[in-house]
């Protein structure tokens, strides 16, 4: 076994395998950025190194920095986490050359599977077909429009080495493919540091579901059933379950086999997940994840399956402990994603800030990761994930009805974050009877009126917004109210506060847009002098490595635009001016 581990990554994750080493003996190093020089990971880990910078490009993914570390603390292996660099084969081949090791597989997988376009045609090789797409990057959007007046729209454009939503955009017709490239090959560049695209068809109202396998370097693999994540928002997942219910038992063990030879088929080590697409009885392959999932979690209490021991294991050259006949799944299991995230009605806006307030749940069958306590800062650098929610149920609507009881005891104040979203597909009986896919969300999900609590800074008569209790006739009672910043609350009368529009800023229909959140300009559509139309848009803002499309709230003339491609803005910083 390993001496020494160094976490190439932050947050939940980083934190994870931490505890994980702790718990065999082995000794753990954080590495972290200059924003994160206090943050749960590097005051967990045994030692803590500086990488310096702040974005992830000046930090978490300076090779040399981490190189330089490795070398320096004495670590015998890497864990990537997820992220960054965890599907990086030249990463992975640099960290291997070294005579250290990687945790998670080796270079040559990482490359078959990180390149979708090769994945495409591994899986076809084993006989696992994908829904209808290309084997060659996209460079031009003629391309696109071609392929979608041949197989019919909409067409998914992807990132070619990337996952997890990120650098996916939907293409509804032709007259969007030219911008929808653009900005998937922005977020890829941004989240994988590539920007190679290729595109498939993109299916209406399919389940995404996928497989856990391990494989040892002994020739075994096995999978550990099956995940259900089709409550999705912008392609990245909120609620994930396992196993996937309401499929055929059939169904999911030919998908499972499917997985493994798939992962056989690239000779693969360590953890991995293979995704599938199901709609009408039938299923996909979508592409293989070559590093832990986000949603391992609920494989490991279905299971019983310590995911994150297993990999440390297997890169230390040990055996599975089991084969395919000794995976049981128990129970049911449910996982809630809490991002820093405003549902905004829909719209789902990052929420940079500091977390002035946390209170995790617990209980029975009850479990929550997170590498954020009271105090620390979600950063618009980095990805806003703050924590997971995990609960455990004797079956599904028993997990359902936990899940929603353990939410409703989670307190986060600072930030917005996605709990009112989450609460509300819990409780939708679409979701309930299993009649939801992964456009549910978006297009049939109602979050009319549903937003993140989020602290306010003061108005312009120093009044703040306050939660706090009460009691009358000796019942206690929650209540908000306006008060001075001072905190001298007791006779003061609350203030109603003026909404804007979803573009932020100043009042509905002002003309003077404002942009709702912290972020950086990475696209400017209009000039001085433009005519634009209500919900235009106007400039792209990149906030937690999402693009966010900011638009008009009125129709008029663009008189002024205060912003450039490349500036960083604050929530409530106005940048067009309309006439």
């Amino acid at each position: 076994m390993f001496s020494k581990v160094l976490i190439a990554n932050r947050g939940e994750i980083a934190v994870r395998v931490i505890r994980a080493c702790r718990e065999l003996g082995i000794a753990s190093v954080a590495v972290y950025s200059e924003l994160d020089r206090e943050a749960l990971h590097t005051r967990l880990a045994d030692e803590a190194y500086a990488l310096g910078g702040q974005t992830a490009a000046e930090s978490y993914l300076n090779t040399d920095a981490i190189l330089d570390i490795v070398q320096m603390s004495g670590a015998d292996a890497v864990h990537p986490g997820y992220g960054f660099f965890s599907e990086n084969a030249d990463f992975a081949r640099t960290i291997t050359d070294r005579g250290v090791a990687f945790i998670g597989p080796g270079p040559e997988a990482i490359e078959v599977m990180g390149d979708k376009i090769s994945a495409r045609l591994a899986a076809e090789r084993v006989g696992v077909h994908g829904v209808p797409g290309v084997t060659e990057l996209i460079t031009d959007p003629a391309q696109v429009v071609d392929f979608g007046n041949e197989v019919g729209w909409p067409v998914a454009i992807k990132a070619a080495y990337g996952g997890g939503g990120r650098g996916m955009k939907v293409v509804g017709s032709g007259d969007e493919a030219a911008a929808a490239m653009e900005s998937a090959q922005r977020e890829a560049l941004a989240y994988f540091g590539r920007d190679e695209i290729y595109m498939e068809r993109y299916l209406t109202a399919p389940r995404h579901v996928e497989v856990q396998i391990v494989a040892d370097d002994h020739g075994n693999c096995v999978y550990l059933g099956t995940r259900d994540c089709s409550a999705q928002r912008r392609h990245q997942k909120l609620i994930e379950e396992a196993p996937a219910a309401g499929i055929d038992d059939a169904i999911l063990a030919e998908m499972g086999q499917a997985a493994v030879a798939v992962a056989k088929g690239c000779d693969y080590v360590n953890a991995g997940t293979v995704e599938f697409l199901y709609e009408d009885g039938g299923f996909y392959y979508l592409e293989m994840n070559t590093r832990l999932q986000v949603e391992h979690p609920v494989t490991e209490l279905v299971t019983g399956v310590d995911l994150v021991e297993l990999q440390l294991r297997i890169a230390a050259g040990e055996e599975l402990p089991f084969g395919q006949d000794d995976v049981v799944i128990n129970g049911h299991a449910i996982e809630i994603r809490i991002n820093a995230e405003d549902p905004a009605e829909g719209a789902f806006l990052p929420s940079p800030g500091t977390i002035t307030k946390f209170i995790a749940p617990d209980g029975y069958g009850t479990r929550f990761d997170t590498g954020y306590e009271a105090g620390d800062e979600i950063s618009q650098y980095y990805d806003n994930l703050v924590g997971k929610l995990i609960v455990w149920g004797r079956n599904r609507d028993i997990a359902i009805g936990r899940a929603k009881r353990a939410l409703g005891e989670l307190v986060i104040e600072g930030v917005a974050t996605t709990k009112p979203a989450d609460m509300a597909i819990l409780e939708h009986d679409d979701f309930v009877n299993l009649r939801h896919s992964t456009k549910w969300v978006e297009e049939t999900l109602d979050l009319t009126g549903i937003r993140g609590a989020q602290a306010s800074p003061p108005d312009e008569d120093g009044l703040v917004r306050r939660e706090t209790t009460v009691e009358v006739n000796g019942k206690r009672f929650a209540v908000t109210a306006w008060v001075p910043e001072s905190g001298a609350t007791a006779g003061s009368a609350p203030k109603k506060r003026q909404r804007g529009g979803d573009s932020g800023g100043g009042s509905a229909g002002s003309g003077k847009v404002a942009v709702p959140m912290q972020g950086t300009i990475v696209k400017v559509e209009v000039a001085v002098g433009d005519t634009v139309e209500t919900d235009q848009t106007l400039v792209v803002l990149e906030a937690m490595k999402m693009e966010n499309n900011i638009g008009a709230d009125k129709a008029g003339t663009v008189t002024e635009i205060k912003v450039a491609v490349g500036d960083t803005v604050g929530a409530g910083d106005v940048v067009v001016i309309i006439d």
